[in-house]
This record gives C-alpha cells, sequence and structure tokens, in this order.
C-alpha cells in the first residue's frame, strides 16, 4: 500500500526581527527633535483640517520645544489648518510673546496650553478643537461612558471642567483647567470642547483624534437606544491594553503616513 505523497514544503516564516514595525524615533540632537516635533504638528493640523475640527480661528495644537522647555509650537492665528507648513509654525514664551514666527498667536491658545504645559512637564503635546461631536458631548456636560473598546481607553482616565465662564483668556482660568486635567489625558470642557495631551504630538493627536469619535458613537448610540456598559473590571483591563501613549502613537502613524505621503510640502 503505497503512502500518499508528500506535496512541496511550505516556506519558511520570515524571521521576526527582519519584519517592520514602527516605533518613536529617537533623535541625536536638540535640533533633530525639534525638527521631528515640528514636522509632527504641521502634520497633526492638516490632518485635523481634513477631519474638520477646524471651527474659524479656534483650534490650535502646541508642541514642547525640546530644549526651551518652558516654549512651545503652535500654529499661526487665522491659517487655516490645512494650509500650515513647518516654516509656519510660531514658537511662544511662557508670557506668550512670539519669538520664533512671522505671525500672531491665539491668545487662548496660549492661556490655556501654556497652563497646561506648565503643570504637566510629561506632556509634549496638547490639542484642544471645537469639534462638533466633543461639542456636543461637553454641551451635556458629561463623560465618555465604557461602551466601546476605543472609549474604554478613556476610562477613568479623562475628566469634566465642570464650569464655564467664555473664551478663556485668563490665565487663572488656565490654571483651573490645568488642575482639573491632572494627571490624566483628557479632559471635557463643559459648553467648550475636547482637550488632550501626550507624551508625543502623535499621541496628542490620536486622543483627540479617538475623544471625538468616542463622543460620536456615544451620542449615536444615546439616540438609537439604551447603551450597554461595559464593566468596570473588563473597561480597566482595556484600558491597561489600549490607553498608554505608545499606543497612541502607534494608533496615529497611518494617519501621518497618509498626510506626509499625499502633502509633502506640509514638511517645507
Amino acid at each position: 500500500m503505497h503512502g500518499t505523497p508528500l506535496g512541496p514544503t511550505p516556506p519558511m516564516p520570515v524571521p521576526t526581527e527582519k519584519l517592520q514595525f514602527a516605533m518613536p524615533p529617537m533623535h541625536d540632537s536638540v535640533e533633530e527633535e525639534r525638527r521631528h516635533r515640528k514636522e509632527r504638528l504641521a502634520g497633526a493640523l492638516r490632518t485635523f483640517g481634513r477631519l474638520g475640527f477646524e471651527d474659524g480661528v479656534s483650534g490650535h495644537i502646541t508642541a514642547r520645544d525640546p530644549q526651551f522647555t518652558d516654549c512651545f509650537w503652535v500654529n499661526p492665528f487665522g491659517m487655516p489648518f490645512k494650509h500650515v507648513t513647518v516654516s509656519d509654525l510660531v514658537l511662544a514664551n511662557s508670557d506668550g510673546q512670539v519669538i520664533d514666527g512671522r505671525h500672531h498667536v491665539n491668545q487662548a491658545a496660549f492661556t490655556v496650553h501654556s497652563q497646561v504645559h506648565a503643570a504637566r512637564p510629561d506632556v509634549v503635546a496638547v490639542a484642544h478643537c471645537h469639534s462638533v461631536h466633543g461639542r456636543a458631548l461637553a454641551a451635556l456636560g458629561e463623560l465618555l461612558d465604557p461602551i466601546t473598546q476605543e472609549s474604554c481607553a478613556f476610562y477613568e482616565d479623562h475628566a469634566l471642567y465642570d464650569t464655564y465662564t467664555g473664551v478663556v483668556v485668563d490665565a487663572e482660568e488656565g490654571r483651573r483647567i490645568a488642575t482639573a486635567l491632572g494627571s490624566r489625558k483628557a479632559l471635557v470642557l463643559r459648553n467648550h470642547g475636547l482637550l488632550t495631551v501626550g507624551d508625543s504630538v502623535d499621541a496628542a493627536a490620536w486622543w483627540f483624534i479617538s475623544m471625538e469619535r468616542s463622543s460620536q458613537v456615544q451620542l449615536t448610540a444615546r439616540a438609537a437606544g439604551r447603551p450597554v456598559l461595559i464593566d468596570h473590571r473588563a473597561a480597566v483591563a482595556t484600558r491597561e491594553q489600549l490607553g498608554g501613549d505608545l499606543v497612541a502613537w502607534i494608533n496615529y502613524q497611518p494617519m501621518w503616513q497618509d498626510i506626509s505621503r499625499s502633502e509633502p510640502d506640509l514638511l517645507s
């Protein structure tokens, strides 16, 4: 009795060390790190513009300078997010004065972002925009519920700033916002919008995008019926898996690749 003929030998797996997997880069100099942060900042602003987060002159993303750590790079006042290039970015000091750049700084950006940067030396970037679904959630004065895997990343790691006093131009108000944020990654500003932070521009941008989308899902689910909450233990476990800035950085990379390849002029 003859045995079944053996088929072709299957190909060997590619060694893991030969597979590509992007990780946050290391920098050899302050100048290199500054350039990297500015490139990612311009790319994040353009991405936010694509996603419709811009509303008039409202909305800003800031990135701490790696050398002058009490100064931050920010989008120019009045310039469309979709047009921002690296050379357009403005560096402001802790007093809101422009020390590098050709444009004015939005005073509200300075007031809120500078206070958050001052209170959180671990934070590299801060994102705040008047996005539609973030404003809708803020109008309810509510936090995100743990109803999806994505929203669990914010479970017990975001807070509500439960007041509204108009456009923020007072440093004390900025300090109160920073205090409400505490050590968390995100804040719902009641009747105002969302604010997120991260240890990289990529992380802060991803948290804002994910928080805006989670707000949309929550509002949609609630309009359709009664959302089912994920239980506390599972929500915490999911946050521990997905709620770190490294995971946010990784999640953001497809967006960075898209914007930097399709609009390479942002690097100019």
